[in-house]
């Protein structure tokens, strides 16, 4: 259930944390928070008023988040990150400004992978950003179909050395 045995570096989660305008996110969601390595950075820096929805697969990660984060801004909701629209209707959110994923898409089926990527691009809003890390090129054709904008970045001081994509309407 997790893409990588080791956390996720202060490096990696520094760049992802870099590409947010945190003045203008609201409505912010987390794919496969794990045990909440960028879900605690997120609360660090966002608005007072915005929230955080994590979508979580593993309840035993659902419970361990739930249990010790205590944040009145933080949403954890075990599902599928291909219900994010459900999810974040039975929320009651708007669609969102920036979703991370943290998911180890390469693992996933193929179909999965597609559903996923189209249901992220249709959960934003017309400026949102999806900001995927990964440890291969897998993703990169899925993002590129649904995404108008795809920049790549990397973060090397990471075990394993990362990609970042970076993709917008």
């Amino acid at each position: 259930m997790l893409g990588s045995v080791v956390p996720s570096s202060p490096f990696l989660v520094k760049n992802l944390m870099t590409q947010i305008d945190w003045e203008r996110a609201r409505v912010l969601v987390e794919f496969g928070p794990g045990v909440g390595t960028i879900t605690r950075e997120v609360l660090k820096r966002m608005r007072p008023d915005a929230v955080l929805l994590v979508i979580e697969l593993n309840e035993d990660f659902v419970q361990y988040l739930s249990a010790t984060i205590r944040d009145p801004r933080l949403r954890v909701v075990h599902g599928s990150a291909a219900h994010v629209r459900r999810v974040l209707a039975e929320q009651g959110l708007a669609p969102a400004d920036y979703i991370i994923s943290s998911l180890p898409y390469s693992l996933l089926s193929e179909p999965m992978r597609q559903e996923i990527v189209i249901e992220s691009r249709q959960a934003l809003n017309a400026h949102g950003s999806l900001l995927v890390f990964q440890y291969n090129r897998t993703l990169l054709p899925y993002l590129k179909s649904s995404f108008g904008s795809v920049k790549l970045n990397f973060q090397l001081l990471n075990i394993l050395p990362a990609l970042i994509f970076h993709c917008t309407p």
